[in-house]
């Protein structure tokens, strides 16, 4: 064995880990990574990184969070901690256009790249998750492809019983209609839905790969789980690998996952401290102040800035005097590897002057977003 390799296993590291190479397609299908917050009664990129809930249209509050498993939890034994929860507040209402689903969104490349033969009917890809309701009944679950002409492949599965964790497992065939290009945007969608209203289902066939219908996605559902009360839908355990065999589940450390999701997402301050530093700024002229900060690991497309705003979250100390101001605006100039931040709204400082940035305020964010 190379001293090299064996330096490698000594950290418990592997070779193949440190080149990049995994099985789970998924990104934080354990759930370990919640950058932005572990709550949110909000839709979309919100709490676990790199699965995005969607709900509309309901009557009722639902919330996404992160959620610690306990010993007692089934998943705990095989290595799992943490889940992702969907609760409703109280009983929803079953409308035509209600929406719950949670959904992770991958790059074509990395299922052009990752060796399924997709067109072939003779290669698989193959899913598994750990799921728990509270009110069990028939759920649905799909792929979608993106380019070409978009595709899907839906299937149904239950609980083994309320409140009880139950392992899905689902193989997938290659089709010759699959097209994945070999590029960073919107590929394949894995889609776990809890509730479709009936302007999205009908009479859509299970279990084979088909044209998308964005009005028949899935058969019609049963409205047991929304309508019951205070539901919930937890989800861990998250998985999809090339081949017709369910292996283990590929346990990454915290420190993997999270660099794989800040290709989506990064954090440069967070609020934590009032008076938290965060980098050096050129003060261009008398009124605006540029921040350069290098985004690391380099981003999946330039990223749109992300930040909370108010009277003096933010600081520029310069000259021996500190300047307030609250807003930022990312420059055009900005890339996938680096960003430009300007200051330019109530900014009075020392033309030609560095300046050393804090946040003035508990409640300050500066978030890079890059999400498909």
């Amino acid at each position: 064995m190379a001293l090299n390799q064996v330096g490698l296993e000594r950290l418990g590291t592997s070779v193949t880990d440190k080149i990049g190479e995994r099985k789970n397609l998924i990104i934080n299908g354990a759930m370990l990574v919640a950058q932005r917050g572990t709550s949110s009664t909000s839709a979309g990129y919100k709490t676990v990184d790199r699965f995005q809930s969607y709900f509309a249209n309901t009557g009722v509050t639902i919330t996404q969070s992160q959620q610690s498993l306990s010993s007692s939890d089934t998943p705990y034994t095989s290595g799992f901690r943490k889940f992702y929860r969907t609760a409703l507040g109280s009983a929803g209402t079953a409308n035509a256009n209600a929406e719950v689903g949670i959904f992770q969104r991958l790059e074509a490349q990395d299922i052009a790249s990752s060796g399924w033969n997709y067109i072939s009917s003779t290669s698989y890809i193959t899913l598994q998750f750990w799921f728990r309701c509270s009110t069990n009944q028939t759920f649905y679950c799909y792929l979608e492809s993106q380019d070409g002409t978009g595709q899907s492949y839906p299937f149904s599965f239950t609980a083994t019983g309320n409140n009880t964790w139950t392992k899905i497992t689902k193989t997938f065939p290659g089709n010759s209609n699959l097209q994945f290009d070999n590029d960073a945007n919107y590929g394949l969608q894995l889609a776990i839905i809890p509730f479709f209203g009936t302007d999205l289902t009908n009479n859509k066939t299970l279990d084979q790969w088909s044209a998308f219908s964005a009005s028949n996605r899935l058969p019609d559902m049963a409205s047991t789980w929304l309508t019951a009360g205070a539901s919930t839908f937890d989800l861990t355990g998250v998985q999809l690998e090339v081949g017709s065999v369910v292996t283990d589940f590929e346990h990454r450390s915290f420190g993997q996952e999270l660099e794989l999701c800040k290709r989506y997402f990064q954090v440069l301050i967070d609020g934590d401290n009032t008076t938290d530093s965060f980098g050096n700024a050129t003060c261009f002229n008398s009124t605006s102040i540029h921040f350069v900060t290098p985004l690391r690991p380099e981003m999946r497309t330039v990223p749109t800035l992300d930040y909370t705003t108010g009277s003096n979250y933010y600081n520029a100390f310069q000259n021996n005097t500190n300047d307030t101001f609250d807003t930022w605006a990312l420059v055009g100039n900005s890339h996938t590897r680096a960003v430009d931040l300007m200051a330019s709204s109530g900014v009075s400082v020392t033309s030609g002057a560095s300046a050393l940035l804090r946040i003035n305020n508990g409640s300050a964010k500066i978030r890079f977003t890059a999400e498909l």
